[in-house]
């Protein structure tokens, strides 16, 4: 069956603009105007994916995520007229896998969302992530290189294994050291060269396992999982 798409948006027009290239890619699709209308649908249909609009009526786009998040790991694409950095930053340390500004072009969120889908292969709940080599298990706590003569066990820390976790949510996107502390750190106080050895450590894991390359410095920026080609 095909993934199922979960439009939030209050704006009817962008609504079907979203709704008919969706269904035109081959998606099912079901309808939010508001958000707690969103998070009920969220609730009953279990959707694969979360387009989210942030002002809505009833519960705006922030709070919705927020809960989205408290609940599981349903992939959410923020699509949104805030185009300030600090509203795309909230999106993403909140938990938002994307973020898309109005106007936009709808092939490119359904391209968007395809790739999402890709790397969460497995269950609808998004419980395995692939990126390259390696093999995520968000719900065993199991990272596992993938390779034609066999399968490798990683053994992670519990913190190397969050790290991996966040950021294989969104390969190819470069995350700060700020966002890691906050992502897998929760409530500590926790200085950025703590999160560097943690990233050294699990770098060097995944060298030894089979995925060298993988886990890349972007200098004076942070980190991003960078999968061969």
């Amino acid at each position: 069956m095909s993934s199922l798409i979960l439009i939030a948006e209050d704006e009817a027009e962008i609504a079907e603009i979203l709704d008919a290239y969706m269904r035109r890619e081959g998606f099912r699709t079901v309808l939010a105007a508001d958000g707690q209308q969103a998070l009920d649908l969220h609730a009953t249909l279990k959707p694969d994916m979360v387009l989210l609009d942030v002002r809505m009526p009833s519960r705006d786009g922030w709070d919705v995520l927020g809960e989205l998040r408290r609940r599981g790991e349903t992939p959410v694409v923020m699509v949104t007229a805030l185009d300030q950095d600090l509203d795309k930053l909230q999106a993403l340390r909140i938990g938002a896998d994307d973020y898309l500004v109005k106007p936009f072009n709808p092939i490119e969120v359904v391209a968007r969302v395809q790739a999402i889908l890709r790397r969460r292969v497995g269950a609808p709940d998004a419980k395995l992530l692939r990126v390259g080599a390696v093999e995520v298990n968000i719900e065993n706590y199991l990272a596992t290189i993938v390779q034609p003569e066999g399968r490798r066990r990683l053994d992670l820390t519990l913190t190397e294994f969050r790290i991996l976790a966040h950021m294989a949510r969104i390969p190819l996107r470069v995350f700060t050291r700020a966002e890691l502390t906050e992502a897998c750190f929760p409530n500590q106080d926790v200085a950025g060269r703590t999160v560097d050895s943690h990233v050294s450590h699990l770098r060097r894991k995944l060298e030894a396992g089979g995925a060298p390359g993988l886990l890349v410095n972007v200098r004076g920026v942070g980190y991003r999982l960078e999968p061969a080609e």
